[in-house]
């Protein structure tokens, strides 16, 4: 049987439909209602892990620089049009609902999926969007180190054909907001459908839980 060659858009289209059924699962994993408790409080996910990568500083760190603080993680690229900036705006009003307190417990971190153009100097301009959460760290890698933090996310990308000859490609990605404790476990997931309120809330909880732990 002769091999037959799809067109890009067919491509792009099977990948995007993985995703879509890698994001069903994460959702039934941790439940869609926007008030819905905490995954810890049910069982660990296997999601997350150690990484070794380079901050937008351009300095290589790993999970460990950043224990004793909950992160907020969220997979992007610097060249994303609309729903890399419209999840990290969405995140800076959450965190704009915390207290003083509250908020300085946090650290929220972009990690690149797209290594290729994302320098640590690209995202140190990028990260420094006034839109964005105050702090947001940026972090980019080899593709092995993004491959491979991707996949300790059970994060998914793409980057498409067209544009590839000029530098103009998109990158198709899981796009979910991530919470991890003090010790880098997995505390929930936030999706599209998220609020900034229901996230804020649900953050509330989680650090009125630690402190009591």
């Amino acid at each position: 049987m002769p091999f037959t060659r799809h067109p890009a858009w067919v491509l792009v289209l099977m990948a995007g439909l993985v995703t879509l059924l890698l994001a069903f699962g994460v959702l039934m994993l941790v439940g869609t209602r926007e008030n819905a408790p905490l995954v810890r409080t049910s069982g660990q996910a296997d999601i997350g892990g150690p990484f070794t990568l380079v901050n937008d500083a351009g300095e290589t760190v790993t999970e460990a620089d950043f224990a004793g603080r909950a992160m907020l993680i969220y997979f992007g690229f610097t060249y994303c049009p609309d729903i890399c900036p419209t999840s990290l705006q969405k995140m800076t009003a959450a965190l704009d609902l915390l207290s003083e307190d509250e908020r300085a417990r946090i650290q929220p971190i972009l990690i690149s999926v797209d290594p290729e153009r994302d320098t640590p100097d690209a995202l140190a301009d990028y990260v420094m969007s006034p839109a964005f959460p105050e702090g947001l760290v940026g972090l980019t890698g080899s593709p092995e180190q993004i491959a491979a933090v991707a996949s300790e996310y059970r994060v998914l990308f793409n980057p498409t054909e067209e544009g590839r000859d000029n530098g103009t490609y998109l990158v198709d990605h899981t796009s979910f907001t991530y919470l991890m404790d003090g010790e880098g476990d997995f505390v929930t997931v936030f999706g599209p459908g998220h609020t900034p309120q229901a996230m804020a809330d649900t953050l509330k909880d989680f650090l009125d839980q630690d402190a009591r732990s």
